[in-house]
């Protein structure tokens, strides 16, 4: 069943299921989703009163997660508009031709299109290569790095996500976002070792975290970094 609260000025909306457990568990998914697991018979009020004092750390994981909400801008794919890869601004120049093909040069991606309406699903075409290529580069020191904790992704994986940056699934394959390719080395880096340490703790427990910040101790810079730039 679904039920919220009030909180100031904000509305906390959860998802809440009865099991046989005793006590209260409250999860933040991915997608900012509030869950609550609560005991068989305990009353609605109750509940409410438990997540209203712990909605502080509910805003504050809400918060960290939306940093994995890519939210770039539509792009229209026309002269003159800038885009970004692995962090700085390219002019873009879209120019009619016999033959299709992408490149950059100096500060300008040039896309050469038989009809200038190609010129979004080439640029897509060549972002994609790139990060098939970069995002594996950019990982593999860093998996080489999380051996001594005896874990391996299985696989990395790239997969176009609405709203997040990266994920782990349970059997160990990372998959990260494309859209990655268009932030700077760090903050690929940066989703990169939160996915890595997902294989030694699955979940954001305080050790996730001591992990994380042991493997990079600016995380937050980088975090901060990728929501402000590609926001």
């Amino acid at each position: 069943m679904k039920d919220s609260i009030d909180f100031g000025s904000k509305t906390i909306e959860f998802r809440l299921t009865f099991s046989d457990r005793k006590s209260l568990g409250i999860t933040i998914t991915p997608n900012m989703e509030v869950m609550i697991k609560a005991p068989r018979g305990a009353s609605i009020e109750r509940i409410r009163e438990k997540v209203r004092k712990k909605t502080p750390w509910i805003l504050k994981q809400q918060s960290y997660f939306l940093s994995f909400h890519p939210r770039t801008p539509e792009k229209k794919y026309i002269s003159g508009e800038s885009h970004l890869y692995l962090g700085r601004q390219y002019r873009l120049k879209v120019t009619e031709s016999k033959s299709n093909s992408v490149h950059f040069s100096g500060r300008f991606f040039e896309v050469q299109a038989k009809k200038k309406s190609n010129a979004k699903s080439l640029l897509r075409k060549w972002y994609r290569e790139r990060a098939k290529m970069k995002l594996a580069e950019i990982a593999e020191p860093w998996i080489q790095r999380f051996e001594k904790y005896n874990v391996k992704p299985k696989a990395i994986y790239l997969q176009e996500m609405s709203t997040r940056w990266g994920s782990c699934t349970p059997k160990g394959k990372i998959i990260l976002n494309p859209e990655l390719i268009k932030a700077p080395r760090t903050c690929i880096e940066y989703v990169i070792i939160h996915e890595l340490c997902h294989l030694v703790h699955p979940n954001h427990t305080i050790t996730f975290i001591q992990l994380q910040g042991k493997m990079m101790p600016d995380w937050e810079k980088w975090k901060r970094k990728l929501d402000k730039l590609l926001a």
